[in-house]
């Protein structure tokens, strides 16, 4: 038995260095191309791509035609929003809306239970308008028409003492609003080229 095992470790020591030179010479395989396409779906129509488009930035770029006020706004909040902010967007029992901070104060790194609400943690009031365009009511997401949406932003910048309770909301005075934490967000450049150097 022990001639055996001893011709077999015998064989292997020859065996391995031949099969590793055998290896080096092959020649490397190229990696496998992807296919240049899976075969499912289609390419998105523009009309497809401009319904989903609906995105608005701080400065108000991507803001439809409309217009509201707080007036007109009041009552599209008592029948779609008040059951699940409250009565007047302090009660919830969802997210609290309305309330400012005494001094506009920002505690929320060392406070996470203060309250996050437009008037005192949005930095942007078109943010304001792109969440309701696209997100509520919850039972039927985008279901509101553009005035509406500027009546309820109306209404709400109101209840929080940002915009007097006549002003008229567009896609002109939206972006004029300064909301109190505007200069307490730093903006992401990651991925941006550096000034003064070529992208």
């Amino acid at each position: 038995m022990t001639s055996t095992r001893q011709l077999m470790a015998c064989c292997v020591l020859v065996m391995t260095p031949a099969a590793a030179l055998a290896q080096a010479k092959a020649p490397a395989r190229a990696p496998a191309k992807p296919p240049a396409t899976f075969g499912i779906g289609r390419p998105a129509t523009p009309g497809e791509i401009a319904a989903i488009d609906i995105d608005v930035g701080p400065d108000g770029a991507g803001l439809p035609p409309g217009r509201g006020t707080a007036a007109e706004g009041a009552p599209i909040y008592a029948a779609r929003c008040a059951s699940c902010h409250g009565k007047t967007g302090r009660e919830g029992p969802n997210d609290v809306l309305v309330g400012r901070l005494p001094g506009d104060a920002f505690p929320f790194a060392k406070d996470p239970k203060a309250p996050k609400t437009i008037g005192s943690y949005w930095p942007y009031a078109t943010t304001v308008f792109d969440y309701i365009r696209r997100a509520m009511p919850p039972d039927k997401p985008g279901a509101l028409r553009d005035d509406e949406v500027y009546g309820l932003v109306a209404y709400l910048l109101s209840l929080n003492e940002l915009i007097p309770p006549e002003a008229v909301i567009d896609a002109t005075s939206l972006p004029k609003v300064k909301m109190p934490a505007r200069d307490r967000f730093v903006p992401d450049t990651r991925g941006q080229p550096k000034p003064g150097r070529p992208r």
